[in-house]
């Protein structure tokens, strides 16, 4: 029972002692934790003098066997509350302890830094880098894994483009990494982490691409399509051999030729049918696979998908990885496009083609790692707090245009590692205040801050940003039920500063 009221008494210590993710400590809390520590440090004392208070009372047979039964009952539990108990007294002494310095260099920047220590005392326990330093990140290289990804679908589609030579099938372009790990966080584990990929295409000879946006009210267009139209080809037959005008050939001869015609084969009437794209492009994957080097030492499989083309990848050493390659065409020359990407909707049609933003939001975060402090914490902020929306309504999405925000309004060189504890406060704080006004500026709408190397369509930057969070303001109890799930997220990036600090 001892080494049990031990344990209470450690625990209850921490769970009334923790600082709060995001809010800088001042000198009252920190009194205020070394005061829980030396109470708690007293209290042991007192439990301490019990035992042995006791030990004198009972036979050394007695004692024996009740050591045993604590032991067999405890001693679990016992060693637990005595590592927390050390780990939280170790914290807060490093609170005081600044960092040891290697080099001259490193020396004299550390004098000049306890200067500015002497002039603030709360800046000088840099209580963010301390954190940030803590935080047990996924083991796993993402970036390592992306490049290896592109790598193999880029000779995938290479192979594909030979193959296609002087068809009338979609050409196909370099695949562009997008998504999450290819922006350099992942909201999953190690072990389910997707790499998605975008292939452009563009229209064969003989043919042509019109994209048909949606209702321009409904931004980004969840509703646009692609019609395919016959060009004349008449003029540039001397330069194709055997090259078949479809919109001016006979029928006899378009019969007699054996080349396929796009609007026969990928369309539905007169509209790219992104099904049916799919289905054909999974065929392309099969078949060119069994051509590159790496198909003897590992096994690849299509997993069935309607609007796209996920793969699963397994290599010698056992380990897998999952690959989902989407379709788009670029519209004009900028960074949107419309892509195979799934919708909200329960039901999509096979010739829709949303508006999708993936492309740009990539550029946007390389626009932001080539410009950045090199020990960013951007990316490390947005994978924790992606980690803890796991169970909650709030999407990914959600976070990822909350970051985008703030990292246009925010100096890019306060998101260092220093920083950590307050770029998460301002990132829970950003959230809160646009769940309480129910309203989310979709990032590149309307939005002068988006950087100009990202080229966006011009009715873009004139149009009302969309708000994402709509469905909050038309219902008022999916208000009420994110104002609850907020205060679950603050608890939880709570008890993971907690978790993550030992």
């Amino acid at each position: 029972m001892v080494l049990a009221t031990f344990f209470v008494l450690t625990f209850l210590g921490l769970i009334h002692s923790p600082a709060k993710v995001g809010y800088e400590l001042d000198d009252a809390r920190n009194e205020y934790m070394r005061q829980r520590a030396e109470e708690l440090q007293e209290r042991m004392m007192q439990l301490l003098l019990e035992m042995e208070e006791r030990e004198k009372e009972q036979s050394w047979v007695h004692v024996g066997a009740l050591l045993l039964s604590v032991l067999q009952h405890w001693l679990f539990w016992a060693y637990g509350g005595v590592a927390l108990l050390f780990f939280w007294n170790l914290r807060l002494l490093l609170r005081d302890i600044p960092e040891d310095e290697s080099s001259s260099e490193e020396e004299s920047s550390s004098s000049d830094e306890q200067q500015n220590n002497e002039r603030n005392p709360v800046e000088g326990r840099d209580e963010g880098r301390i954190f940030a330093e803590r935080i047990q990140w996924p083991v796993q290289n993402i970036q390592v894994n992306c490049r290896v990804v592109q790598s193999m679908v880029g000779d995938l589609l290479r192979f594909t483009r030979q193959s296609l030579t002087n068809t009338f099938y979609p050409v196909l372009h370099p695949p562009i990494g997008v998504g999450s790990a290819f922006e350099g966080w992942s909201p999953h584990e190690n072990d389910t982490v997707v790499y998605r990929l975008l292939v452009p295409m563009t229209a064969p000879r003989g043919h042509s691409f019109h994209l048909e946006l949606g209702n321009e009210e409904e931004l980004p267009s969840r509703n646009s399509c692609i019609r395919v139209e016959l060009e004349c080809t008449c003029v540039r037959e001397q330069d194709f051999e055997n090259m078949v005008c479809f919109l001016h050939q006979p029928e006899e001869e378009l019969r007699r030729n054996p080349e396929p015609n796009l609007l026969q084969t990928l369309c539905t009437g007169s509209y790219l049918d992104v099904h049916k794209t799919s289905y054909w492009f999974q065929q392309l994957m099969k078949r060119a696979y069994k051509f590159l080097p790496e198909s003897a030492r590992s096994h690849i499989g299509v997993l069935p998908s309607r609007r796209s083309c996920r793969l699963r990848t397994i290599d010698v050493f056992d380990r897998t990885l999952f690959i989902e390659i989407m379709f788009g065409v670029q519209q004009d020359d900028s960074a949107i496009f419309l892509s195979s990407e799934k919708t909200e909707a329960i039901f999509t049609p096979d010739t829709t083609w949303p508006q999708s933003c993936a492309v740009a939001e990539i550029k946007f975060f390389q626009y932001i790692k080539a410009h950045a402090q090199q020990d960013s914490f951007h990316l490390r902020c947005m994978q924790l707090c992606a980690r803890i929306l796991v169970g909650n309504d709030f999407t990914t999405y959600v976070l990822k245009t909350v970051v985008m925000h703030l990292l246009t309004t925010i100096p890019l060189e306060s998101w260092r590692r220093r920083d950590f504890l307050q770029r998460m406060d301002d990132i829970m704080q950003y959230l809160h205040c646009c769940i309480v006004e129910k309203r989310l500026d979709h990032f590149f709408f309307g939005n002068e801050e988006v950087p100009e190397e990202i080229i966006l369509p011009p009715h873009f930057q004139t149009s009302r940003p969309p708000n994402l969070f709509q469905h909050m303001a038309q219902e008022p109890t999916v208000h009420a039920r994110a104002l609850r799930e907020f205060q679950e997220l603050l608890w939880g990036t709570s008890c993971m500063s907690l978790t993550q600090s030992f």
